[in-house]
């Protein structure tokens, strides 16, 4: 089945399609004959349009972004000819078919499932954090708070102010410097984000989140020009916190069927000294008078959710 091939923008499919092109070697495509001299760091054009069983010339049109109406089938051969995984085949078709994507309306904030509130309150003795589509904070536990960004306000109810983590982790040196796997995590952040660029072409707020840490951050450019798309469901995480010294916590994502692109990322200690930094720097949050427990008041009163 034909389609209209969304080829322009920042995150458009030739730029994708080139990416991955060059972070794939010939013999991770199973190409022999890899050892002569080659001009380019990955496949050649040629290559990906022999394995995808496609002409040269339409696989050059459509990476330049002069071809329309690709196929599903020509782009599922494309997806398994450069090794793609299904998350990265899945943004893959959100490029190249617009219908997929979802609309954004320009001016309404994202608001937090009434739900998804509730069961955050249940974590409150917790570390735990509601995040958009964006990474923004939409909601944390006062743990949540203390252990992610204990220098900034813990109101998240206003849009303008709500804390961006994606900004944190980038341009402010005290997270910065919390996170003793930073380049890891900063990966993590950007294939994070070109994933849900996809996903959301028309989003001018979360375009202009990205075009903001492109020209602020050397290191979020670079990540950002290596193309690498990737979902992120849990992992582990190292800090030097200012405040309890250094601690390890697993963590895990929960989704809300209802808002799919919103996260909840409860955190427990990896081990015994860190359930110990963890107990006290939950003490410590809880004794700040700031804190009045998860803010309900940026759910919409109707609870009808807004994206």
């Amino acid at each position: 089945m034909s389609r209209p091939t969304h080829t322009g923008g920042s995150g458009s499919l030739g730029e994708f399609l080139k990416s991955r092109r060059d972070a794939l070697s010939p013999p991770e495509a199973g190409i022999e004959g890899w050892g002569r001299r080659r001009r380019v760091p990955g496949l050649r054009r040629e290559e990906v349009a022999q394995l995808a069983g496609v002409s040269v010339a339409y696989f050059v049109r459509l990476e330049q972004g002069q071809a329309r109406n690709a196929s599903d089938e020509v782009l599922l051969a494309i997806a398994r000819a450069l090794c793609l995984s299904q998350t990265e085949t899945e943004h893959l078709l959100d490029l190249a078919r617009p219908s997929r994507t979802k609309a954004t309306p320009r001016t309404r904030p994202e608001r937090a499932h009434p739900l998804s509130l509730a069961m955050l309150e249940t974590l409150e003795s917790h570390p735990a954090v509601l995040l958009g589509r964006r990474n923004d904070a939409l909601a944390w536990t006062p743990a949540g708070h203390a252990l992610l960004a204990p220098h900034l306000p813990f109101d998240t109810s206003d849009p303008r102010t709500r804390p961006s983590l994606p900004r944190l982790l980038f341009l402010d040196p005290q997270v910065r410097g919390a996170h003793l796997d930073w380049e890891a995590e900063a990966r993590t952040y950007v294939a994070y984000l070109r994933l849900i660029s996809g996903k959301y072409p028309e989003d001018s707020r979360l375009a202009e989140l990205v075009g903001e840490l492109c020209m602020k951050d050397a290191d979020f450019a670079a990540l950002w020009a290596s193309g690498r798309v990737k979902e992120c469901t849990g992992g582990t995480k190292r800090f030097q916190h200012p405040l309890v010294g250094e601690l390890i916590v697993d963590f895990q994502v929960w989704l809300q069927a209802d808002t799919p692109d919103h996260r909840l990322e409860v955190y427990f200690p990896a081990d015994e000294p860190s359930a110990d930094a963890l107990t006290l720097l939950n003490t410590l949050a809880h004794e700040d008078h700031s804190y009045t427990g998860v803010r309900r008041d940026i759910a919409s009163p109707s609870g009808r959710i807004e994206r």
